[in-house]
């Protein structure tokens, strides 16, 4: 199995048991005199195995993430922190550029004898230097998703 396929089938599996989870919350109480729909217990054991499986797998991508070594990005580990950190740092720009343009502002002079809003950071160096987080983002991205497709799962 390869990596990529590998977290495909955890994000199938989480789905699952959020899935099961509101089942059981759906069915762990019923009115006296009646069946439930579904039966809370059984579930709750399809839900264990479910999650027993889901611990395998994420040990595996985890091993499998540790020793991979992707050069000059380090491990697939330092990868998807350096990627995490990518988006946050894009995430950052992108709202002080919007926040010193004023693009949400409300606070809109109405009449010319309100006070003026100024912006205390360069908007237009704010915005080049998003787009290059941007551009590294997208890039490393594609390295590790490269490498998700080329990289078997760890046993």
């Amino acid at each position: 199995m390869k990596l990529a396929e590998a977290l495909t089938a955890r994000a199938d599996l989480q789905r699952r048991i959020e899935q099961l989870r509101a089942r059981i919350t759906a069915n762990a109480r019923y009115q006296e005199g009646e069946e439930p729909a579904e039966d809370a217990a059984a579930l709750i054991v399809e839900a264990d195995a479910a999650l027993e499986q889901l611990r395998q797998l994420i040990r595996r991508i985890n091993a499998t993430n540790a020793r991979l070594d992707l050069g000059a990005d380090g491990t697939m580990t330092d990868a998807l922190a350096a990627r995490d950190v990518l988006r946050l740092q894009h995430s950052l720009l992108v709202d002080a550029a919007a926040a010193a343009s004023g693009a949400n502002d409300q606070f809109l002079r109405q009449m010319r004898s309100e006070l003026r809003q100024v912006s205390a950071l360069p908007v237009g160096a704010l915005r080049a230097r998003a787009d290059r987080v941007a551009q590294e983002l997208r890039e490393l991205d594609n390295r590790i998703q490269q490498a998700n497709w080329s990289n078997d799962l760890e046993e």
